[in-house]
């Protein structure tokens, strides 16, 4: 056979094959694309009803680095004021790591610094809050433990308002979870985590997911070399938020939104109960929504247990009524006479 004939036939073979992996569907292409590696811990929570739809290693302790701050903002949210202008102290300048360099003596506001916290990570704005709050990191650091506690984060301990590597200090993936969910439903926490540029001072986020991630909306990224890469990130879409957690993860941006992908894809919020119809005669007060599978939306079952006899006075208490997933309870609520 002739090197002509030889050239033309190879010509035709690599042609056709271009043209087959041309032709694939989109999704053929994404299987054939390899994943990112798991993270040492990592797991993803519906906001609104704490249902956790994915988790690995999800209780392991782990140190977490800078998502540390997402409880140092929580507490500064919840008890000081935001437009209270505040002298930077000594013990906050020249903090290692991360840091928007403040200099003691100067002024900022405590709503600057929790931009420098969230945005740009500075370590120095951690000090400087955490002082401004409680006099002492000590002080602080308890109120921090005090305050995780209450939102069931009962694995998590921390050491100091900022993550840098400290003995003692670490959290789960499962209760950093908890913790942003909690934060997440701050308005003004969700408006600071997820700008993207605060032109006041010309910092920009490091949360690379807000660019790229339809329906990225926060929360905080870390890294020291002992917690390796973390990143906590909340995203919304359809009505549904959900916030996940990569604790040590080499990937951890495309990792995250392989976790998010997955679950919005299989997951979707459903109005299981509506309060405005009634239940066995009964008047309920609440609605309840919550985020099922295509596949678990056939095994809801409601139970109702009646007062027996029934009241007749319109407004009293009559019963209760239980929501089920495959036998498991996931809500309940009194019904009352109509």
């Amino acid at each position: 056979m002739s090197k002509h004939i030889l050239r033309t036939l190879f010509c035709g073979f690599l042609a056709l094959l271009a043209a087959i992996c041309i032709g694939l569907p989109p999704k053929t292409r994404r299987e054939r694309t390899s994943a990112a590696p798991a993270s040492g811990a990592e797991c993803v929570l519906e906001v609104s009803s704490r249902r956790f739809l994915h988790e690995k290693n999800a209780r392991d302790c782990l140190p977490m680095a800078s998502t540390t701050k997402i409880m140092t903002a929580i507490l500064i949210l919840d008890d000081c004021d935001l437009s209270e202008e505040i002298e930077i102290p000594k013990e906050a300048e020249g903090i290692e790591g991360s840091s928007v360099y403040l200099k003691a003596g100067e002024r900022y506001t405590v709503e600057d610094l929790l931009y420098g916290l969230m945005l740009r990570s500075g370590n120095d704005c951690a000090v400087a809050l955490a002082l401004h709050h409680s006099g002492s990191i000590g002080e602080f650091t308890r109120r921090m433990n005090e305050k995780a506690a209450s939102l069931g984060a009962e694995d998590t301990f921390f050491v100091n308002p900022h993550g840098l590597p400290a003995k003692g200090h670490h959290t789960t993936a499962r209760d950093l979870a908890l913790i942003a969910a909690y934060a997440m439903e701050n308005p003004t926490f969700e408006k600071i985590v997820s700008t993207k540029y605060y032109v006041r001072h010309n910092w920009k986020n490091k949360n690379k997911m807000l660019w790229n991630f339809e329906g990225a909306c926060g929360v905080k990224t870390g890294f020291t070399v002992h917690a390796g890469r973390c990143l906590v990130t909340s995203a919304e879409r359809d009505g549904m938020m959900l916030v996940s957690v990569v604790l040590n993860s080499p990937q951890m941006y495309e990792r995250t939104a392989e976790l998010l992908e997955n679950a919005f894809r299989v997951y979707r919020m459903e109005t299981v109960f509506d309060c405005s119809k009634p239940v066995e005669g009964l008047m309920a007060r609440r609605s309840f929504c919550y985020p099922l599978s295509e596949e678990e939306r056939g095994k809801i079952a409601v139970r109702v247990q009646k007062r027996e006899p029934l009241p007749a006075r319109k407004g009293d208490f009559a019963g209760t009524m239980q929501i089920l997933l495959e036998n498991s309870l996931i809500f309940s609520q009194n019904l009352y006479i109509m």
